[in-house]
């Protein structure tokens, strides 16, 4: 279902917000749901269901514009992306069937300790990668059958985030890449070819059950899409050695704060 809602004086800063939102979302390699959800709530005081769906609509040209960008950039691994988008679309029905199963504050407490849980394993993940390269010893080769099924673990769980809890499921995108310790570039690049993938099947699935308020859809994309076009242009004037450890580290840091917000709020 569609709406139109009345314009109220604090939707002219979501452009601004929207701007911000596309150029973190491109820069680390998400599509801004997840950043637009306590936005549009707390914001524009949108209601739950309203805002879900909607901050998935908005996501979107992130996802599309973002994606472009980085393939331009050559920074897309298609093979790998593949295996987590074809996984994913398997979780989103399962996380769909969870939705109906337990309430809204148990949502929000366990999408809290998910974010948190997901931020720990990518703090832990690159102090043992900068460890191992400031002893000059190389990580062992991950086998193919290794990152295949960590590609379809880390997928399936984004999926079934993205079916729960209505955002695109970025964080456990973004974790199972680094596992696969390719580079940062191809990291962002991928996991928002993975986010399109799974932002589209999610505003399918939640369509059914909720409004979309294209005002707000218009408000934020006004700024986010010229965001999305700014943020691989700027990671690609960036140092990725240098970057790569500040650039997992911010996003285990935003993905606790909005866990524990999301757990107390």
């Amino acid at each position: 279902m569609i709406e139109f809602s009345e314009i109220e004086i604090s939707y002219y800063i979501l452009p601004f917000v929207g701007l911000m939102v596309g150029v973190f979302g491109t820069v680390l390699g998400g599509g801004g749901g997840f950043l637009f959800l306590p936005i549009l709530t707390l914001l524009a005081g949108s209601p739950a269901q309203t805002a879900v769906i909607t901050s998935l609509v908005a996501t979107l040209p992130i996802c599309i514009v973002g994606s472009l960008g980085h393939y331009h950039k050559g920074n897309i691994d298609f093979k790998t992306g593949l295996k987590f988008a074809l996984a994913g679309i398997i979780g989103a029905f399962a996380g769909a069937g969870i939705t109906g199963m337990i309430s809204a504050d148990l949502l929000k407490i366990s999408f809290g300790i998910y974010s948190i849980v997901i931020a720990l394993s990518i703090v832990v993940g690159t102090r043992r990668k900068r460890g191992t390269k400031n002893k000059g010893t190389e990580w062992q080769e991950i086998t193919v059958f290794a990152k295949d099924t960590r590609s379809t673990f880390f997928g399936f769980l984004a999926g079934t985030i993205t079916g729960t809890f209505g955002t695109s499921g970025t964080a456990p995108v973004l974790a199972g890449l680094f596992s696969l310790r390719l580079p940062l570039n191809l990291v962002i690049g991928t996991s928002l070819m993975v986010v399109l993938s799974n932002t589209i099947f999610a505003i399918g699935a939640h369509f059914l059950v909720g409004k979309i308020d294209l005002t707000l859809v218009c408000f934020l994309t006004a700024g986010s899409v010229i965001g999305a076009l700014i943020g691989p242009k700027l990671l690609s004037k960036m140092k990725s050695e240098n970057y790569e450890y500040k650039g997992r580290y911010l996003y285990a840091i935003v993905m606790v704060a909005l866990g524990v917000l999301m757990i107390v709020g």
